[in-house]
């Protein structure tokens, strides 16, 4: 096992493409193979270990080095063009449950502070909270293509992931509406420290919060049953007055596809891609 962490760390070395600062993934998959491979080292091997250990210090100085450089144009306002580049792979990928090294890398660029207080357990027929993976992230704001006139509104935003980028790297106003104080209070805290003036999170619940502005409602799945059915007749009201869209992710999505009210914008749907309905006026 010595001499494959060798080989490796010497291919490393040599290796240019993990420098890079978009080379988040290179450095990710460097990660999980020295991190594999110095599992398995024999105890005599003090040295290779202290130099598989360098690799994985250079590697997180890197991704933290990254994460500051895309965290200081957000700050800037370069924001779109950031989505640009984080967009470029092909949303096919975009699919799946779980979560991958641009979760890590959006993570490090948002710096959320850990909520303070004490979590409430779900209520009934909300859902435990977990934020939108990024890859899906992106693909709801890309296939969004949100303009100045939008509203986002995120119902049950949770730390704010989705509007954060949002307001981060697209021209709308961004609305998260969260159930759980501690949440919004870091998720404004996040807003404020990157200069994010088109963001707002309310502490409210969806059934009674202010939905009127809104162009386009995201839901990743935040409650079910009844409330669910509350919810979306809220928005059928809403939908009756103006057109507007709704993009989902998990397993309400079965829910909005049998809305007669809502029309799919996609030949196909599954609960685990972004799927976009219109309704109101075509």
């Amino acid at each position: 096992m010595s001499e494959a962490l060798r080989s490796l760390l010497d291919r490393f070395d040599a290796d240019a493409g993990w420098r890079r600062p978009a080379g988040w993934r290179e450095r990710a998959q460097w990660q999980e193979r020295i991190e594999r491979l110095s599992l398995s080292l024999e105890s005599g091997a003090a040295a290779l270990r202290d130099r598989a250990d360098a690799a994985l210090a250079r590697l997180d100085a890197a991704d933290a080095d990254a994460a500051a450089a895309v965290r200081a144009r957000i700050v800037a306002g370069d924001g779109a063009r950031v989505l640009r580049e984080w967009t470029s792979e092909p949303a096919a990928q975009a699919d799946g449950e779980g979560y991958d090294p641009l979760d890590a890398m959006l993570g490090a660029v948002l710096a959320l502070n850990e909520p303070r207080g004490e979590i409430a357990a779900p209520a009934p027929q909300t859902v435990f909270y977990q934020p939108t993976p990024a890859r899906h992230a992106l693909d709801l704001l890309a296939r969004l293509d949100l303009g100045a006139y939008d509203v986002l509104i995120d119902l049950g935003s949770g730390l704010g992931h989705v509007p954060l980028l949002a307001a981060a790297c697209t021209p709308a106003r961004c609305v998260g509406i969260e159930h759980e104080a501690a949440y919004v209070a870091s998720a404004r805290e996040c807003a404020q420290a990157l200069r994010l003036r088109r963001v707002e999170f309310v502490h409210a619940d969806a059934r009674v919060a202010e939905l009127a502005a809104g162009t386009v409602f995201y839901l990743y799945t935040p409650f079910t049953g009844e409330l669910l059915a509350q919810v979306l007749e809220r928005l059928r009201a809403l939908s009756l007055r103006r057109p507007i869209r709704l993009a989902s992710l998990g397993p309400c999505t079965q829910t909005l596809a049998a809305q007669p009210w809502l029309r799919p914008l996609q030949e196909t749907w599954a609960p685990d891609r972004i799927a976009v309905f219109a309704a109101g006026a075509a």
